[in-house]
């Protein structure tokens, strides 16, 4: 005969277990809700010592190896093994458990101890270490950054085998949750920069992030500007000699570029390839591309404002032969000159978007037969092709391609200045641009530096590029107070 006490004690615990039955189909049921209608999330119940323990996981996600030797092995002989590696998550915390099950972890939930933890066992296709196509140098390394997080950064810390330097993971994209890294030595870099950083990535209020560019655009000091006004490369090599000046690099998953904050706008003049080639080299180049820049914006303009107001300024037999040359043409200069830039941005255009080999093919060949057939029907004169296709070429010779675009982009605002006033609304547009670029900033800091506010040491490493026993200090727009 069972005594009373025996009896309530089995009630008790039959209550107990009710208890917990309950709260674990509760749990189940909610992670069930938040992962409704995503058809790899997995939910697999194994029987171990500890009780019933459920798995949770993106089959899409992980790694199969990872979950073998990390997951079922310990979980069948050491399951001491799994608290050792594991994280603990609030069960009541949804978001939590959403963004880990999305982040490629798995979750495993101890039925008896009403447990929830997660084991790391992401895996992602990655493509390999390849060479950057769009900053191909022919000194120096030839490795380029991928899409992978981890692997840029190792990429960088390769280089740079220092504990002070710093990486600081956040989240941003209320619908993507994409991770970004804040890259920085601290010593060098100037912390009051660094602050206004995370202050406006704080105030970001963005839901999707598919490229580094995006996030650029949001926290710049003009966003309605035309000009790029941070730099960006897929280049380690390029990132570590900034970071080493003081920088602040950030990175995104799933984007191959790189932010370099702050910017001057002499810098999207400078090639990392300056400083591996003899300085003479280098300044001569740097002069090609930085006057290069005005004179693709200037070209075509001063021959709309030449044959429109200006024809004193030609010298006889130049302008004879241009005369000559427009003989058949019916359109005013100004309208001939915004015919044959749109034509060439359609094959610039169109040759990017067609397959490479398809679009090599048209971008030659079409180029030539347009081009012969417009000077032959009378539409352009043949003159105006040379300064088109010039202008074209110089436009190309910055290294960072996003002022390739900006300079076609302000040619069009002098073009129409121009075809409007000659060379008075010329010069109107170049006391804009001017007048632009001093207002600009980067981070706060201005953007013409070092010629403005001039800082006489930083003038050695700019159009003129000094000897390499000269540039051993950190410039002005990223020294630290500290320095």
């Amino acid at each position: 005969m069972r005594s009373p006490k025996s009896e309530d004690h089995k009630k008790a615990s039959q209550n107990v277990k009710n208890v917990i039955n309950t709260e674990v189909e509760q749990t189940i049921e909610s992670i069930q809700k938040h992962t409704d209608h995503i058809s790899d999330v997995i939910f697999k119940k194994i029987p171990t010592e500890e009780g019933i323990v459920t798995l949770i996981y993106v089959n899409s996600l992980v790694d199969k190896m990872t979950m073998q030797v990390m997951i079922f092995i310990p979980l069948a002989n050491h399951l001491h093994q799994i608290h050792q590696v594991s994280e603990v998550v609030s069960i009541s915390d949804n978001a939590a458990i959403v963004s880990k099950l999305m982040g490629g972890q798995t979750l495993l939930y101890f039925h008896e101890a009403n447990l929830l933890e997660s084991i790391d066992t992401y895996s992602a296709s990655t493509r390999s270490i390849t060479n950057t196509e769009t900053e191909s140098t022919v000194i120096g390394p030839q490795d380029a950054f991928t899409e992978s997080l981890e692997t840029n950064i190792s990429l960088v810390k390769r280089r740079i085998k220092n504990t002070n330097l710093k990486n600081e993971d956040l989240t941003i994209g209320s619908e993507t949750n994409t991770k970004i890294s804040i890259l920085y030595i601290e010593g060098i870099v100037n912390e009051e920069n660094l602050e206004t950083l995370k202050g406006r990535i704080d105030k970001v209020n963005y839901p999707s992030f598919t490229d580094i560019s995006i996030l650029k655009q949001l926290i710049e000091d003009n966003p309605l500007s035309p000009f790029p006004q941070y730099y960006m490369s897929v280049r380690p090599d390029s990132i570590v000699h900034y970071l080493l000046n003081g920088r602040i690099v950030i990175f995104m998953d799933n984007s191959q570029a790189a932010i370099v904050c702050p910017t001057s706008f002499l810098e999207m003049f400078i090639s990392i390839e300056d400083y591996y080639n003899r300085w003479t080299t280098a300044s001569l180049l740097r002069m090609l591309r930085f006057f290069g820049f005005f004179l693709t914006i200037m070209i075509t303009p001063m021959y709309i404002s030449a044959l429109t107001f200006h024809p004193e300024i030609l010298p006889y037999e130049l302008l004879l032969n241009l005369q000559e040359s427009r003989s058949r043409v019916p359109f005013p200069p100004l309208i001939e000159v915004l015919f044959i830039e749109l034509i060439i941005e359609v094959l610039r255009e169109a040759g990017s978007r067609m397959p490479a080999k398809v679009g090599q093919t048209i971008g030659i060949v079409g180029g030539i037969v347009i081009g012969t057939a417009a000077v032959e029907a009378g539409l352009i004169s043949n003159i105006l092709i040379v300064l088109v296709a010039t202008s074209a070429l110089l436009s190309f010779l910055p290294p960072i391609f996003l002022m390739s675009n900006t300079s076609r982009f302000v040619r069009y605002i002098f073009i129409l200045s121009a075809g409007a006033f000659g060379l008075f609304g010329q010069m109107l547009a170049f006391a804009w641009l001017i007048t632009h670029l001093l207002r600009l900033n980067s981070l706060g800091t201005p953007f013409m530096t070092p010629v403005i506010p001039r800082k006489a040491g930083d003038l050695m490493d700019s159009i003129i590029r000094f000897p390499t026993a000269f540039l051993k200090g950190k410039t002005g727009i990223s020294r630290s107070p500290k320095k």
